[in-house]
């Protein structure tokens, strides 16, 4: 799997894994996101490909103080070759190189396999309460 940014040809096939990986939510317009990830850090919006085909995908963020993990997915047939883990790295890496010193990121508690995921890769639950409120309502 070769890893690169995001590219604007790569909306459909990218919203379409996170389809089949059950990432998207009707208050989210994936159309949105993106649009709006492009506008702050695009350099940052990681897609992984094999064979020309998008298989796996992140967005990354940093606000100065924490970097953010978010739509992380790797498409149902290539799970369990590391790809997830690859782009995690990769994001550890650009995050890293800008002197970001911690990452956060949320999972929704009934996940238990990514949650469990992250924790092989030495992710641990902060004790903390995750807060957010709607500036803009897609759906």
């Amino acid at each position: 799997m070769q890893i690169r940014p995001f590219q604007p040809s790569d909306t459909e096939a990218v919203i379409e894994l996170w389809r089949a990986c059950d990432l998207l939510r009707p208050w989210n317009d994936p159309h949105k996101d993106i649009r709006r990830k492009l506008d702050e850090q695009p350099e940052l919006f990681l897609v992984g490909e094999r064979e020309g085909k998008i298989v796996a995908v992140l967005m990354v963020g940093y606000d100065g103080h924490r970097g953010w993990l978010n739509y992380l997915g790797v498409s149902p047939e290539h799970r369990r070759n590391g790809y997830g883990r690859k782009l995690v790295e990769a994001a550890e890496v650009l995050l890293g190189d800008r002197g970001c010193p911690k990452i956060n990121l949320q999972i929704r508690t009934s996940n238990l396999e990514v949650i469990e995921f992250y924790r092989r890769l030495g992710y641990v639950q902060d004790d903390v309460v995750s807060f957010g409120k709607r500036l803009e309502h897609d759906g």
